[in-house]
């Protein structure tokens, strides 16, 4: 008899070295695949080397993997559930009476434990190097990006002040906020709560420094009287470097800590931040996310190799993973376009998966 905890732990490893294996196939062909698509949008504009390039694919990858690691816990899990079976080492389990929920439940729970590390940890890193990357291919392919937007729009506000700010251009400096042809349009709420115009600012040049932007070339009016010039002016800023940043990037590309300020700075400029609240409670629920697509893995690779049909039963499972992938994307558009709820977009994938995984376990297993 296996003693109590050997077994888990068994299968366990086996579970982990079937997604690592699945982990790095698809890291190989998302770096594969991101290298060639830098070359041939970055390598053939800009005199860029291969360095270069593969620096480039390698802070790009982390974002992508993590974006694929529910599918990873998938295909890994039934990497090592159809070897165990196809090696009759179910089999022997099942012969000792030694129920499938033994392993696969602490397999599960593994997996949304590293889900947990993924949000907390791995996504922090990743948002990161994609904030650097986005920083490096603007340097490289300066003059080059025909297609970027020119304009910029950004709002800040408190209880008192909303300013509206556009610029006709933002230059692309590591790490600084330096915008071109700025418009400052400042309005202050009354009694009522309501935003009134109170002035107008254009200056050559704003950058973004600690607690305010520095204005240079200014030329200010106010609504009745003549215009005031001056070489500088420093007008404080709700924002800092990245927070500004975040407002020129997409929801996913916002580390997880930094969501719950993302939203808060938004709701006080006045903007909406569904589109921030989405990510943080699809982040949330990613660890289920893992653990339900773990569940998936060993009720579509149970069934005894001697019965037949292990291969379609395993194929079936992973067009299941793909249909759930799309399912969460397309769960995420409807929020988007406010047609259902964003925590019924963000939790409805994940919990579906992982009862559609327990109900055929309950039917493979228990009958």
């Amino acid at each position: 008899m296996i003693g109590t905890g050997r077994l888990e732990r068994y299968v366990l490893l086996r579970t982990f070295t079937g997604v690592g294996a699945a982990l790095a196939v698809i890291s190989a062909v998302i770096l594969l695949v991101q290298f060639v698509d830098l070359s041939r949008s970055v390598g053939v504009r800009a005199d860029v080397g291969v360095a270069q390039l593969f620096g480039l694919t390698l802070l790009k990858a982390p974002a992508l993997i993590l974006l694929l690691l529910p599918f990873v816990f998938l295909a890994g899990g039934i990497s090592a559930y159809v070897g165990l079976n196809r090696s009759s080492e179910l089999v022997a389990m099942r012969a000792a009476g030694i129920s499938a929920w033994r392993f696969v439940l602490p397999s599960a729970a593994a997996a949304f434990v590293v889900g947990v590390f993924a949000v907390t940890a791995f996504n922090p890193l990743a948002s990161a190097l994609s904030a650097r990357f986005e920083a490096d291919r603007a340097g490289l392919m300066e003059n080059y990006l025909t297609d970027a937007p020119k304009e910029v729009w950004l709002r800040q506000g408190d209880d008192r002040n909303q300013i509206v700010i556009h610029a006709k251009a933002r230059e692309a400096v590591a790490g600084r906020v330096l915008l071109k042809g700025v418009s400052l349009f400042v309005y202050q709420k009354n009694k009522d709560g309501l935003p009134e115009f109170k002035r107008r600012l254009e200056a050559a040049e704003a950058e973004l420094l600690p607690g305010f932007w520095k204005l240079t070339d200014v030329r200010e009016a106010t609504a009745g009287e003549s215009s005031v010039r001056s070489d500088s002016l420093s007008i404080r800023s709700t924002l800092d470097s990245e927070s500004a940043m975040e407002r020129f990037a997409s929801p996913d590309a916002i580390a997880f800590w930094r969501l719950p300020a993302a939203i808060n700075q938004t709701e006080q400029a006045g903007f909406s931040a569904d589109g921030y609240r989405l990510r943080f409670q699809q982040l949330l629920a990613t660890p289920l996310l893992f653990a339900a697509m773990s569940v998936l893995a060993a009720a579509f690779s149970l069934r005894l190799a001697r019965l037949g049909g292990l291969g379609g039963l395993a194929g079936a499972g992973v067009a299941i993973g793909f249909i759930f992938f799309f399912f969460n994307e397309f769960s995420g558009a409807l929020a988007d376009a406010e047609i259902i709820p964003l925590y019924a977009a963000a939790w409805a994938p994940p919990v579906v998966a992982l009862l559609s995984g327990l109900t055929l376990l309950c039917y493979t297993e228990d009958g």
